[in-house]
């Protein structure tokens, strides 16, 4: 069974805190903002699976440090071997897989700009928004990379599919006030007031009991679980081998 001080140390781009059975992870690296790393790519999926079998928790806060929640990738994929993206892949597959996982309700609170990777954030069941985020998928289709890590299940179910298909072919940029006329949000906050009422809620859900938390958390996701165990496997695979057929032809 795992504990808190078997993970509250283990993980060098989150920090946690837990009180009365509320766990807040702040991303960062280095103390500041976030940024896409193999690091962070190796270590998100441990430490869901970590916070997921931790039977204390009882409510999950997600959230960035700095002005960005996560806006800078530092991570090349386009010159892997065939082993390497079978790494990324499984990595992908099993950082998505391990946060729906998680058995109790999630809260994130996007700090700022998300362009990276924005649907980890939008798996959760609350998300706020400061009035400084963003929303963008900066790092597949545009960038020349086949949008199949999860981003293909997750934009066209929040968006609707012409909306979301749209939105991973062009790159478009979403506001905050955008987001949440669109549904992508649940509210918008100051920076400043942000954590506060993610707390708030938090403690408003930690009311409940653990079985009504935790059966609440699982009927909520139910379609979005199903939709990635039926999608997420082969995403990720088009979007390795068209990666790989990429450098095949010299690109970078």
């Amino acid at each position: 069974m795992t504990q808190l001080s078997d993970y509250e140390h283990a993980y060098a781009d989150i920090h946690f805190e837990r009180i009365d059975g509320i766990l807040c992870m702040t991303f960062h690296t280095d103390g500041g903002s976030l940024k896409w790393t193999e690091r962070s790519h190796r270590e998100l999926p441990e430490a869901f699976h970590d916070v997921a079998t931790d039977p204390e928790n009882r409510v999950v806060i997600m959230t960035g440090t700095g002005p960005d929640f996560l806006t800078e990738l530092a991570f090349e994929t386009r010159s892997q071997s065939p082993t390497d993206w079978d790494q990324i892949v499984r990595e992908g597959i099993r950082m998505l897989e391990e946060l729906m996982r998680i058995p109790v309700p999630v809260i994130t609170a996007v700090n700022g700009p998300v362009t990276t990777h924005a649907e980890v954030a939008l798996l959760s069941d609350i998300v706020l928004a400061s009035e400084t985020a963003t929303f963008a998928d900066r790092e597949h289709f545009v960038a020349g990379v086949v949008p199949g890590d999860g981003v293909h299940v997750v934009w066209p179910l929040l968006l609707g599919p012409n909306r979301g298909r749209h939105f991973l072919l062009t790159g478009r940029t979403l506001d905050a006030s955008e987001a949440l006329d669109l549904g992508l949000v649940a509210e918008v906050l100051p920076v400043d007031q942000l954590m506060d009422r993610a707390w708030t809620l938090a403690r408003a859900l930690n009311q409940q009991t653990m079985l009504t938390l935790r059966y609440s958390r699982t009927c909520i996701t139910m379609q979005l679980r199903r939709d990635l165990d039926q999608f997420l496997n082969e995403g990720l695979r088009l979007e390795s081998l068209a990666a790989i057929d990429r450098r095949s032809h010299g690109g970078t």
